[in-house]
């Protein structure tokens, strides 16, 4: 058995995905779930996107021929989109060669996909497959465990982006009332869009909350 597990956030770009090149040509960032594949190697996606970047985004997608059953539904602050991909981009070959995808971020044309490998060996496969055919940079590295015991992310099962979203909008006061900084201040000291961190924030909670909840009525 394997017991060596890598938690890695990988970078690539100049991948033919109509996602990533809608991002740059819309000059905005998209935060997405992981695609669903079909047999027939299209792949379901859903993504989201701030209102107030999401600039010409839905046109851009409407008229590329890859995209096809394109869905908009915006609630307050951000806009949800779903749709079907033609295009076999790069994210196929990393999970058949063993890329545990968890989260993707599109970011003018650049993709930041974050995900687990069981051992260097699937990782130096990832990136293989990966450098075939777009540029591709590992970002982050971490042991799936190294983490203290008692850290969130540990005991409560939480990704390594929600944690970081949970603690920085505790230290800067955001669940407060009133709230002293605004989704968007968060968003900016982690370098992120203002929806990649009310996605991370919401997701983190709902883990949280159902967990909590959960065991408190066992």
């Amino acid at each position: 058995m394997i017991e060596e597990c890598l938690v890695v956030e990988i970078r690539v770009n100049g991948d033919a995905c109509p996602l990533a090149e809608a991002t740059d040509e819309a000059a905005t960032t998209v935060e997405a779930a992981p695609p669903i594949f079909r047999r027939d190697g299209n792949a379901l996606l859903r993504f989201t996107v701030d209102l107030d970047a999401e600039g010409e985004l839905a046109s851009i997608l409407e008229a590329d021929e890859r995209i096809r059953y394109l869905h908009r539904a915006s609630g307050a602050d951000i806009a949800t989109y779903r749709c079907l991909s033609l295009e076999p981009c790069i994210l196929h070959e990393l999970c058949d060669v063993g890329f545990l995808l968890e989260a993707i971020r599109y970011d003018n044309g650049e993709e930041y996909l974050t995900g687990s490998v069981v051992g260097t060996e699937v990782l130096q496969g990832v990136m293989a497959a990966a450098g075939d055919r777009v540029g591709v940079t590992i970002e982050r590295v971490n042991p799936l465990g190294a983490e203290v015991a008692g850290s969130p992310e540990r005991q409560w099962d939480l990704t390594a982006p929600q944690e970081e979203a949970i603690l920085a909008a505790l230290e800067a006061g955001y669940f407060e009332v009133p709230k002293r900084v605004t989704a968007g201040e968060v968003a900016a000291e982690l370098n992120i869009s203002k929806s990649a961190f009310l996605e991370r924030l919401r997701r983190g909670q709902a883990g949280l909350f159902r967990q909590v909840l959960t065991h408190q009525t066992r």
